[in-house]
């Protein structure tokens, strides 16, 4: 079933606000990251950029965004 135009376009405008940074850990590592982020009962993104913005204010870079839709 193709997808309608109305979701296609909102998909789009939503794409364009996100960055993509990749990473690819060898097998055990990426292993334990999901274990750990289904323990905490988080996806792995979440769990992940949580993980970079904890780190990122403990070295006294905290991330400043005015508005999430902003970005």
């Amino acid at each position: 079933m193709p997808i309608p135009e109305s979701k296609r376009r909102n998909n789009d405008i939503y794409n364009a606000k996100c960055d993509r940074i990749s990473a690819r850990p060898i097998k055990p590592i990426g292993n334990a990251i999901r274990a750990a982020a289904k323990a905490a009962g988080q996806s792995v993104q979440a769990y992940v950029l949580q993980a970079c913005e904890e780190r990122m204010k403990r070295e006294g870079r905290p991330l400043e965004l005015d508005s999430p839709a902003d970005e």
